[in-house]
């Protein structure tokens, strides 16, 4: 839902130029990104970029690559483009199966998992019980106590009022400055551990505005701290991030296979550490 918009604090970390540690699978897989050449090294795949110019970036090696034949930025000794790309990948490298082509449109990535408010709608909607107290002040004042609470996890705020406002453009920075981050119509949605309602009094001495408490596998802390140990432990990572809501975190590779997946959920529990591959197997 493109009203659920997340304020948690946990941090999302990403790394560029790993070289991924996964046993061979000469399977054909596909995707989305940068491709970019320097002195260093030739062509290779990017999940991440730094924007300067020209661009930085590293990645496994795509073989079989010619810059003579598709359409590319040039700067500074540096060749790069955004491309499609399907090849064979052995663990290591990719080796072009087929021509690369334009990228295609990689829109706003997806919000987290997790559903939208879940409490039940009170009689006549979502409204502020305490309309002095629905002010963005107070919103702030209250997520920051919940974070100090035992047992917190995240916060989120629920916008799906948005949706049903006639011309309002979520690509339009006017419109969403005049829309969005109403405190008088989002519901602020907190979860805890334990028995969430338990804090509704503490959160309601700051909070005036619609309020829903949601229960929670783990807390903030706890899920970040599993975020850094599989950063630190597994090899080739990419990418990580933690969902409050889910009690999960999510880790990005080059490649999930069953055989890494079931590795994962050995080490770590089943379900809690979720991965997501950069390339996606080519399904025939």
């Amino acid at each position: 839902m493109r009203g659920i918009w997340s304020v948690a604090a946990l941090v999302t970390l990403a790394a560029c130029g790993t070289a991924p540690a996964v046993t061979a699978h000469p399977e054909r897989y596909q995707a989305d990104g940068t491709v970019l050449s320097d002195a260093r090294h030739g062509p290779q795949l990017c999940s991440f970029v730094a924007q300067s110019l020209p661009p930085q970036c590293g990645g496994p090696d795509i073989l079989g690559w010619d810059w003579n034949a598709v359409e590319h930025s040039a700067r500074g000794g540096v060749r790069w483009g955004e491309y499609h790309v399907v090849g064979a990948w052995d663990g290591t490298r990719l080796t072009l199966t087929e021509p690369p082509r334009a990228a295609e449109r990689r829109d706003a990535p997806p919000e987290r998992s997790g559903p939208t408010t879940r409490c039940p709608e009170p009689a006549g909607g979502w409204r502020p019980v305490d309309p002095a107290k629905a002010t963005s002040r107070a919103m702030e004042a209250a997520i920051e106590k919940a974070r100090k609470l035992p047992g917190y996890a995240e916060a989120a705020l629920d916008q799906s009022y948005l949706e049903e406002i006639e011309g309002y453009q979520p690509d339009d920075v006017r419109s969403v400055e005049r829309y969005a981050n109403d405190p008088k119509r989002l519901v602020l949605n907190l979860w805890f551990t334990g028995d969430a309602t338990a804090r509704e009094a503490e959160i309601r001495e700051i909070w005036g505005g619609a309020l829903c408490l949601n229960s929670a596998q783990r807390t903030e802390a706890e899920l970040r701290a599993l975020q850094e140990r599989v950063w630190k432990e597994m090899k080739g990572v990419q990418s990580a991030s933690a969902d409050g809501r889910t009690g999960q975190v999510t880790i990005g590779v080059w490649v999930v296979t069953p055989e890494l997946q079931r590795e994962v959920d050995e080490k770590y529990g089943k379900g809690v550490v979720v991965l997501e591959g950069f390339l996606k197997p080519v399904v025939s």
